[in-house]
């Protein structure tokens, strides 16, 4: 999905945009590295058995490579019960609506999630004469779309997962959390 210049003011302030840059311009998927990295990985240890000796990823790691903020708040909530959710008397998905303006079809949706497609085919293009709500409704979906797909995806890299909307709800206060430290773990 384009970044658009009016999304990166909000992307700054969620201490997110080196990662939405590294994604657009810098950053491309070694595969055969990826994959040889998957072999390497021992979960008993969490680290990498490699021919010269075992390594982990640190904390400065993920700070310095990816610039997410490793000081804040803990970006932590249990989202097992997660459609018992409700903020104001809202069920999770009518907060979705007011959020994004509309909800995805059915065909779309699996559980609390959102299949990637509609995201970007709903979000891509920006309009020129975009009001300010306009734009913060694209930035809460590029941030979604950045989190559950490039900064914490799953098995299914395919979707949006809906848990993010405490804090794409509250845009303005996404720069306060550990985005670094929850990436680590």
């Amino acid at each position: 999905m384009p970044l658009h210049d009016r999304i990166v003011p909000y992307l700054e302030r969620a201490g997110l945009y080196h990662l939405a840059r590294l994604n657009a311009r810098w950053f491309w998927l070694d595969e055969p590295l990826v994959s040889g990295f998957i072999e390497r990985w021992r979960p008993e240890t969490h680290t990498f058995h490699m021919p010269f000796g075992e390594c982990t990823i640190t904390l400065q790691d993920v700070a310095y490579q990816l610039r997410l903020s490793v000081d804040g708040l803990p970006v932590s909530r249990c989202f097992t019960d997660f459609e018992k959710f409700i903020v104001e008397g809202k069920p999770a998905w009518e907060w979705f609506q007011e959020l994004f303006g509309e909800l995805p079809p059915q065909n779309k949706v699996k559980h609390y999630t959102v299949h990637f497609t509609w995201f970007h085919e709903r979000f891509r293009v920006l309009p020129d004469d975009a009001t300010e709500e306009t734009v913060r409704i694209y930035a809460r979906a590029y941030i979604m779309m950045l989190l559950s797909t490039q900064l914490f995806g799953d098995k299914s890299e395919n979707r949006v997962h809906i848990w993010w909307l405490p804090f794409v709800a509250r845009l303005d206060d996404m720069g306060s959390y550990s985005w670094g430290s929850t990436a680590l773990a």
